[in-house]
């Protein structure tokens, strides 16, 4: 027996980030996989940038999005692997008020199906930033397909049982931390 969806469906406001030394929008595979994705599911993209590896950039940029009340969740994808230019890690990290290690823990779980142990390069993650949803996915487009397929838009779909972030999203917004 599966269980039953929880609500309606609910299109969420959606920054993108691509995060890389060699990337431009014009030759953006990644975040336009993770535009099409999202639209298709639904959702509306608030914003979209393409930034350099620098961690005060990313930061400031992740940091306008949180403060915007029209962006429901950051996807940034690139910066996540080894390198010592590989910085969206030691970027956002520091914005985040939870982290979900449940995000990456099952993107490596997946992962592993596809690309076997070379999953443990990738410093996938995710968390929440006030109120505001992040997920950080590595720079290829086949990673980005895996996480938004497999994690990302069920978690973002309030109809996905039986249960997910969306639906949560109020609770998160309202609820006031503990004293």
């Amino acid at each position: 027996m599966s269980p039953k969806a929880k609500g309606p469906f609910v299109p969420l406001h959606v920054a993108i980030l691509t995060v890389s030394d060699t990337r431009t929008r014009a030759n953006d595979t990644s975040g336009d996989l993770i535009q099409e994705r999202l639209e298709a599911a639904g959702h509306k993209v608030a914003a979209r940038a393409v930034l350099k590896d620098d961690i005060e950039a990313l930061r400031a940029q992740v940091r306008a999005w949180i403060a915007d009340k029209n962006v429901d969740a950051v996807i940034t994808t690139g910066g996540t692997g080894l390198t010592r230019r590989d910085v969206t890690v030691e970027a956002l990290t520091p914005l985040l008020t939870k982290h979900i290690p449940g995000f990456g823990e099952l993107f490596r779980w997946l992962s592993f199906e596809e690309i076997g142990t070379a999953t443990i390069e990738s410093r996938a993650f995710a968390g929440v930033a006030e109120d505001t949803l992040v997920f950080c996915l590595p720079g290829s487009t086949g990673a980005c397909r895996l996480g938004l397929d497999k994690i990302i838009l069920p978690q973002l779909n309030a109809s996905t049982p039986p249960c997910n972030i969306a639906e949560m999203l109020p609770r998160i917004r309202r609820d006031p931390a503990p004293k």
